[in-house]
């Protein structure tokens, strides 16, 4: 029983260590130099605008390259579940070229994602692209054979496909909820600071016209003193976490702004709205007011 139970916990490990075939991909640096000319071309050739900002989902609030990517998988999937099920050759078709359509937006959203990502998501990323590439492939070529008469050929090459995909979407999976791409970096000021007025710092405390970063509880503010005036933000950018206490300040249309110095998210400074991306969620801002004794209070923005 007990040699059972240790050849059992073996098999477990054995399967773990195979499944983590993720952890050596972001450690590798093998393919740094291809990533980072990859990355620049990218940047270059999507630069800062409308374009850029509709491809990361500013427009939306949220990153646009998920919900593509779900939908273009889905497809795939239903492609072989209608081929498993033999029910019609003609929506295998439909769904197929389908979910091929949807694929080239997905690509450059996912794309223009991934050239502003930390080295380690991006390294897996590539490999990410590289599989959901041959994925496209494959269900190319399945198409190409089906509506050329080889229905079976077809299916098989199909299937191929969705294997493919299918490891295209664990690692994904992997950069979605391990390494939070896409995620909302910004500290939750709603857990972490209840409603009610707080003192930050003196007001003679503050330079004029340089933002600095000041600790409130369990979380880093962004503050900038303009004559009289103050405007707090939370200092994580919600892109990736950021020091925007160390980027620059601009103004966008009029309203001043602050870019995070890490990868150029703009914010507005009255709100905190999303201005440029690749950030897409908006930056936790604070409500600010001065005492008698110079003393600045903050409470969070009721947004």
């Amino acid at each position: 029983m007990k040699e059972s139970v240790q050849t059992g916990r073996r098999s477990l490990k054995d399967l773990a260590s195979t499944i983590n075939i993720v952890g050596p991909i972001e450690r590798s640096s093998r393919l740094d130099r291809p990533i980072r000319g990859l990355a620049k071309a990218v940047r270059r050739r999507i630069g800062p605008g409308r374009l850029r900002d509709l491809l990361h989902g500013v427009p939306t609030g949220k990153p646009l390259h998920p919900p593509l990517a779900t939908f273009v998988v889905g497809a795939w999937a239903a492609t072989s579940v209608i081929d498993l099920t033999g029910t019609g050759s003609r929506a295998a078709r439909t769904v197929l070229t389908a979910g091929l359509g949807a694929a080239l937006p997905t690509v450059a959203a996912g794309v223009t994602d991934w050239s502003v990502i930390h080295r380690e998501q991006q390294r897996v990323g590539f490999v990410h692209a590289v599989t959901n590439l041959t994925a496209f492939g494959l269900y190319a070529a399945s198409l190409a054979l089906r509506v050329g008469g080889r229905e079976r050929a077809g299916r098989m090459v199909g299937y191929a496909g969705l294997g493919a995909a299918s490891l295209g979407g664990f690692l994904g999976g992997h950069l979605a909820y391990r390494q939070a791409v896409g995620a909302n970096h910004a500290d939750s000021v709603t857990h972490l600071v209840p409603l009610g007025w707080y003192d930050l710092c003196s007001l003679n405390d503050l330079p004029d016209g340089r933002p600095v970063a000041r600790r409130l509880g369990y979380i880093d503010l962004f503050v900038l003193r303009v004559d009289g005036e103050v405007t707090v933000l939370a200092d994580h950018c919600s892109h990736l976490a950021g020091p925007l206490h160390q980027g620059r300040l601009v103004a966008e249309g009029g309203a001043a702004c602050v870019v995070c110095p890490w990868h150029g998210s703009t914010f507005r400074l009255s709100d905190g709205a999303v201005v440029h991306g690749p950030g897409t969620a908006p930056q936790p801002s604070f409500e600010t007011r001065i005492r008698r004794d110079g003393v600045i209070q903050v409470r969070p923005a009721q947004n």
